[in-house]
This record gives structure tokens, C-alpha cells and sequence, in this order.
């Protein structure tokens, strides 16, 4: 058996015994947060948001803080539930309305109002295998180290991933850049692969077969780079929450490792 079947084999396993809720491997130095609960906003309002500490007007006001002249709000949207009795039947119904509100961001916009950020970073020494492979990649795409957020932007062709130091775990760090790099592979100017040359809508079939090919493939880079016991449960996981957008068919976990190979065999210069 290859590495890669090993690999594969060992993901399968642990989707046939349930595995532990993906997580996040990084901190959230470079998130947008709620200044007052210190929680990262999530869906459309983490896209909309530059990374900071959000407080709406009137907390920043019982914060004994102000508002710099001048400054523009941000706008955070979110759904609230309304409850209506139906005329007909006398039932009652529930039903979302899109809200909004304004915040602004208490560190460039606000006076009189300190931060809650409490940002813990890792001192961890690079590990030299997984080096190499970065290294190696030949025709790679730019590289950019900014907190917060983990991607690869096709039409840049560029990779961010957050700085070593942000991550808890190196090892999570580098199954995180390969997972990226694995990604890049697809760009038309190297495998081509549908899934990123035809830019995908966030959880299609297309987009969710294109994230398994790329854990795959990061699980596999993390075995070549002897770090893969360390990492494999998180793979499994991530893999895990794509295949139930894919209605849970399992043997999609081979097809894709079949191209991640191919994926990996391209950073490899193999």
C-alpha cells in the first residue's frame, strides 16, 4: 500500500466511527469581533467587515467612549424571527426578517474605549520537512501571511494563509498551507482542474468536491512531511462536513483522492 492509500484508508475509518466537529486550527488575531463579547462575526458580515472590534453607538457611549468626527458606521445584518397567528387556520407561524444595525470600530474610529483583545501568539520552530515541500513547489502561486483568514484566491492566483505564530499547533499550520496549496493546483495554468477554473458557488457540488480534494490532499502532504497522526482527526472532520453536502456517499472520498493525488504529485514535481 502507497502513502496515499494509507492515508485515504485512515479517513475512511474514522468516518465510519464518527468523528469530532471540525475546528478552527488558528486564533482570531486578524477576525472582526464583537468588541463586547469578543465573538468573530460569522457568515456574510465576517466578508463584509475589515478585522477589528465592533461596538454599536451606544455602547461605545455607556463604555464612557466616543465616536471620532467624521467616522462612518459599518452596517452588521442579521435575522430575526417574528411570530404571526395564521387568519385562517389560527396556527401560529414563525418566520426570519433581515435586520440591521451599525457598529463602528472602536480601535481607528472611537476615543476613551480600550480593546478586550486578548491575542495569544505560539513561538514555534518551522518544521523542516514540510519546508521543503513549500519550497519545492515549483510554478507556485504568491504567498501572503495575513491573520484570520485561510484561502486561495483563483484570480489572484495567491494563497494567504495566517502566520505560524497565530496556530497552536505548527503541525496545523502546515496542513492548513498544504490544504491551500492543494487548491492552487487546479488554476488553469497547472492541472486545470473544474473546480477552481470554473469559479464555484459556495457549497455546490462542484465547491464541495473541489474542499474534499484539497483535505485529501493535505492530509497527504502531511504524511510525505511525517506529520499526518497529528493532524489526521481534523482532516477527517473537515472531510466529514463536506460529504454531508454530498449527501454522505463515502465513495466520493476515494474519487477525490484519486485527484489529490494528482494534486500532490504536482507540488512534488513528481
Amino acid at each position: 500500500m502507497d502513502i496515499y492509500e494509507i492515508i485515504t484508508n485512515k479517513i475512511v475509518e474514522k468516518l465510519e466511527k464518527g468523528v469530532v466537529p471540525w475546528r478552527r486550527p488558528w486564533n482570531d488575531a486578524g477576525l472582526a469581533v464583537n468588541w463586547l463579547t469578543q465573538r468573530p462575526y460569522r457568515g456574510i458580515n465576517a466578508l463584509l467587515l475589515e478585522p477589528g472590534e465592533y461596538a454599536t453607538f451606544r455602547q461605545i457611549q455607556l463604555a464612557g467612549g466616543k465616536v471620532k468626527k467624521g467616522a462612518k458606521s459599518e452596517i452588521i445584518v442579521f435575522w430575526k424571527w417574528i411570530e404571526k397567528e395564521d387568519e385562517e387556520t389560527g396556527e401560529t407561524i414563525s418566520f426570519p426578517i433581515l435586520r440591521y444595525y451599525r457598529v463602528f470600530e472602536i480601535n481607528t474610529q472611537c476615543e476613551g474605549i480600550q480593546s478586550k483583545r486578548k491575542v495569544v501568539e505560539y513561538d514555534h520552530d518551522p518544521i523542516e520537512e514540510a519546508e521543503k515541500i513549500i519550497l519545492g513547489y515549483q510554478n507556485a502561486p504568491k504567498y501572503t501571511f495575513n491573520s484570520g483568514r485561510a484561502y486561495y484566491q483563483p484570480l489572484l492566483d495567491r494563497i494567504n494563509v495566517p502566520p505560524l505564530k497565530d496556530f497552536m499547533k505548527p503541525e496545523e499550520y502546515y496542513s492548513t498551507f498544504f490544504h491551500e496549496m492543494v487548491h492552487s493546483t487546479g488554476h488553469p495554468s497547472r492541472l486545470n482542474r473544474p473546480g477552481i477554473k470554473n469559479i464555484s458557488k459556495f457549497g455546490s457540488e462542484s465547491y464541495s468536491k473541489e474542499e474534499l480534494i484539497a483535505e485529501m490532499g493535505s492530509a497527504f502532504l502531511c504524511a510525505v512531511a511525517k506529520i499526518d497522526t497529528s493532524t489526521i482527526d481534523n482532516s477527517a472532520s473537515y472531510v466529514a462536513g463536506w460529504l454531508r453536502a454530498l449527501k454522505n456517499d463515502k465513495r466520493l472520498v476515494v474519487l477525490a483522492a484519486a485527484q489529490a493525488q494528482k494534486a500532490v504529485d504536482y507540488i512534488l514535481g513528481r
